[in-house]
């Protein structure tokens, strides 16, 4: 089993094949914590407010993350 910094540094790689779509919407995704088998992440700029945050969280950034990373079961998007 992977440790928990190990799994942080994958989930890492992941999200950066993710940050180029995001950041050509204006948007961004930044990882604030793996905490078990969920990935916490937060989605800024303009991927914040847009009402399709949810579906790019779930279609895009949870997909490539779970595909990349198998031990992540959810990810989470973290709001202040």
């Amino acid at each position: 089993m992977a440790s928990n910094e190990e799994l942080k540094k994958r989930v890492e790689e992941a999200l950066k094949e993710i940050r180029c779509f995001l950041q050509m919407e204006g948007g961004d995704c930044e990882l604030i914590e793996v905490s078990g088998d969920t990935a916490n992440v937060k989605l800024t700029g303009s991927c914040a407010g847009c009402p399709f945050a949810q579906l790019t969280l779930k279609m895009r950034v949870e997909k490539i993350i779970k595909d990349r990373v198998p031990e992540i079961k959810n990810v989470v998007n973290v709001e202040e």
